[in-house]
C-alpha cells in the first residue's frame, strides 16, 4: 500500500512538472499567451493539449485506482467530468494552433505530430461518447456495458499514449522549428526536454498503476455498482 501511495504521489509531482515546464517554456521564452492569432496563441496549444489530453487523462484514468475503494457511482461522475475537461482543453487547443497557422498562412496537417495528434483527439471525443452512452445512462443490457468494457479500457490506455506520444512529437518539432542552436542544448531545450522526458515518466507510473491487478477495483462489487445508473430513468 506505501508502494502505491508513493507511486501516486509521485505521477502527481512529474504530471505537474511537465505541465510547468511546457508553461515556463511557452510563457517566458516563446512571448507569453495571447489570442489574436499571433504565435502568442500558438502557445496555449502545447500548454493546453498537455494539461488536457496528459494530465486531467491522466487523472481521470487513475480515478479507477486511487479510489478504488469508494463507490463506483461517483468515480464514474468524477472519472468522466475530467475526460470532459481534458476534451474542451483539447478543443481549444486545436483551435488555437489553426487559427494562428491561417493567420500566418502557414500549412495545416503536413507533419507526423499533426497527424498523430488529430487522430488522437478525434479517437478521445469518439471514446468519451461512447462511454457516456455505454456507461452513464440506464437502459443498456448489463451483458452489452460487461462486452464493451474490455475494449473501453483498451482504448483509454492506447489513446492516452497516443496524446503523450503526439506531445514527444511536438515538442521536438517546435524545438528544431525556433532553435537554430538545437544541438548546442540551450537553456530552452533543457527545459522542453525535460517536459518530453516528464511526460514519458507519467505515462508509465499511469500504465503501471493501472494495468497492475492488485489495484483493480473488485470485480464483483463492479458488477454490482453496474445497476445504479446516475440518470435516473
Amino acid at each position: 500500500m506505501i508502494f502505491f501511495q508513493l507511486l501516486v504521489l509521485t505521477s502527481q509531482l512529474v504530471g505537474i512538472v511537465g505541465v510547468s515546464l511546457i508553461g515556463v517554456w511557452m510563457g517566458r521564452y516563446l512571448g507569453g499567451f495571447a489570442w489574436d492569432g499571433s504565435s502568442q496563441q500558438f502557445n496555449l496549444h502545447p500548454l493546453l493539449m498537455t494539461i488536457g489530453l496528459i494530465f486531467l487523462y491522466g487523472e481521470a484514468i487513475l480515478s479507477y485506482r486511487v479510489f478504488r475503494n469508494s463507490k463506483k457511482i461517483y468515480i464514474k461522475c468524477l472519472h468522466g467530468f475530467l475526460h470532459l475537461l481534458a476534451f474542451v482543453c483539447a478543443v481549444v487547443g486545436l483551435k488555437a494552433v489553426f487559427d494562428n497557422h491561417n493567420h500566418e498562412n502557414l500549412s495545416n496537417m503536413y507533419s507526423l505530430h499533426s497527424w498523430v495528434g488529430l487522430s488522437t483527439v478525434i479517437l478521445f471525443g469518439l471514446q468519451l461518447l461512447i462511454g457516456c452512452l455505454s456507461f452513464l445512462f440506464p437502459g443498456l443490457p448489463q451483458s452489452v456495458k460487461a462486452s464493451y468494457l474490455p475494449t473501453h479500457v483498451f482504448f483509454g490506455i492506447f489513446i492516452f499514449f497516443m496524446a503523450v506520444a503526439a506531445a514527444l512529437m511536438g515538442i521536438t518539432e517546435k524545438l528544431l522549428f525556433s532553435l537554430d542552436n538545437y544541438s548546442d542544448l540551450p537553456q530552452v531545450a533543457v527545459i522542453a526536454n525535460c517536459a518530453g522526458f516528464f511526460f514519458a515518466l507519467f505515462a508509465a507510473i499511469v500504465g503501471f498503476l493501472v494495468m497492475h491487478p492488485n489495484y483493480k477495483r473488485d470485480a464483483q462489487e463492479d458488477a454490482d455498482a453496474e445497476h445504479e445508473p446516475i440518470i435516473m430513468k
